[in-house]
């Protein structure tokens, strides 16, 4: 009986999302057109602060003295949990919305390609929720965090190191996606360092005076690409000019950086590879007779999966359906399939995938992978995969029980940080998603304030999993910026 209450209690308390889905989706639809880069999300973050005041929560700017970072409070006492929100887009992105061909609105903009937009929104729609819960209640807490950067500042691995999340009892979020599930998986840590070699001028006619930076530059990036050959199979290495030293051909450059991202299973031995990438920069300088300084950007941790909170999520998804499309949506979602330039082969979910029950389940639901949206929601896998990429959540789950869900917000296997993503996250498509990620995280916090051994048991968990504590990526003289 209290199980079937609780339930519609959950659901009564759920209904304040879909009263202010026009709310939710226009701020959503706003960031979407703000597309502001990493740490410069001055208007998205403004929009956020003013919304959650107007809905009644404290809010606080400049959080560990960033700039674009925030958080908002609502209740007293415990249990704290934190929403985590990311608001951030990517630079050369710009998409007009709802289209299946390339567009951009500003070209060379930015454009919303990992769908922050909308992950912010559905944070915030969570936190609503949740406060509406909590004015009734005797004691407990909600903050939404406002964590910039995601894409190349690392904001919560900033706020991280100067101790936020470790108070929380837990910590939920979401991220936009082509399928619909709960992540159980890990993923590489991951540290960028920009790299600037010092060279000589000189006119190409006598370039016997010169000493080339774009030289150094160009040896650096041979030694890594024989360095590969020596790391293991989990470790990434990725890098991109970010000066090649102008553009006229007839002299020796001066002046040249290169921009690396260094990723391994965990942060010491990322820290380890980029100590031997650091020696190949050495060595480049030294064959080019150049000076060579480095500048540390950002780091992320891997991710401490907790199964409790894992558990609990996939209850509440299961209990409240995926969305559901209309024959317009579908058709679109098809059109932008048909504009993949490289489809991707085989079933979506491959993380889900563990054994053959799954794979048929998979292979059966999305139509052997040909269905243009996954509206279904995809098995639940209890055990720890191992994914390349990287995020500061896993900074977060480092200093509190942490757990994230995946919700549909665009079209079948479409590429990650792609025009596609832009298009579908103006779109009705990316508001179903988002409101319905809002839903499945307010309940399952609603759970956790009124199942406290749920929290005990994800913090027993999280007690073992964390043991070895957590090594911050962020050295403490850098800054967020």
């Amino acid at each position: 009986m209290r199980a079937f209450t609780l339930e519609r209690t959950i659901i009564m308390f759920l209904d304040i999302i879909d009263k202010k889905k026009d709310l939710l989706t226009g701020v959503s639809d706003k960031v979407w057109e703000y597309a502001e880069l990493s740490l410069q999300e001055h208007k998205s973050a403004e929009l956020y602060c003013k919304v959650l005041a107007d809905e009644g929560f404290d809010v606080e700017t400049n959080v560990c003295g960033i700039k674009t970072a925030f958080k908002a409070n609502f209740g007293n006492g415990r249990p704290v949990i934190g929403i985590l929100a990311e608001y951030d887009a990517l630079s050369g992105l710009s998409q007009k919305a709802g289209i299946a061909y390339k567009e951009a609105v500003i070209p060379g903009g930015s454009g919303h390609g990992c769908g922050h937009n909308m992950l912010g929104a559905g944070a915030l729609a969570a936190a609503l929720a949740i406060k509406e819960y909590l004015k009734d209640k005797g004691s407990g807490t909600v903050i939404l965090y406002g964590c910039p950067g995601e894409e190349g500042g690392a904001g919560k691995a900033f706020m991280a190191r100067d101790g936020e999340f470790r108070d929380l009892d837990a910590a939920l979020t979401w991220h936009p996606g082509d399928e619909n599930g709960v992540r159980t998986s890990t993923c590489n840590s991951s540290l960028q360092i920009e790299y600037t070699f010092h060279g000589v001028a000189s006119h190409a006619a006598r370039p016997e005076y010169g000493r080339s930076a774009l030289d150094a530059a160009e040896l650096m990036n041979t030694g890594v690409q024989y360095l590969r050959e020596h790391m293991p199979d989990t470790d990434r290495v990725h890098y991109a000019f970010t000066d090649a030293g102008g553009v006229s051909p007839n002299v020796v450059h001066p002046k040249a950086s290169v921009l690396y991202m260094i990723r391994s299973h965990n942060v010491k031995n990322a820290q380890k590879l980029a100590e031997r990438v650091d020696k190949i920069a050495q060595g480049a300088a030294m064959m080019t007779e150049t000076a060579m300084g480095k500048r540390f950007i950002d780091g992320t941790a891997d991710i401490v999966t907790n199964f409790t909170l894992c558990k609990l999520l996939q209850e509440e998804f299961e209990k409240l359906g995926v969305p559901s499309y209309t024959d317009e949506e579908t058709a679109f979602a098809k059109a932008i399939m048909d504009s993949y330039e490289n489809p991707e082969a085989g079933l979506p979910g491959k993380e889900y995938i563990s054994d053959k029950a799954s794979e048929d389940y998979i292979r059966e639901k999305s139509q052997d992978g040909a269905r243009p949206l996954n509206d279904f929601l995809m098995p639940y896998q209890p055990e720890e995969r191992m994914t390349m990429g990287s995020t500061d959540v896993g900074d977060v789950s480092w200093l509190t029980p942490a757990a994230q869900i995946s919700v549909v917000t665009a079209a079948s296997k479409a590429p990650g940080h792609s025009w596609q993503n832009v298009s579908c996250g103006g779109s009705s498509i990316g508001h179903k998603g988002l409101l319905h990620a809002g839903k499945v995280l307010a309940a399952a916090a609603i759970r956790l304030y009124e199942e406290p051994e749920l929290l005990k048991e994800a913090r027993a968990e999280f007690e073992i999993r964390a043991k070895e504590g957590y090594t911050c990526p962020i050295p403490p003289e850098a800054k967020a910026e």
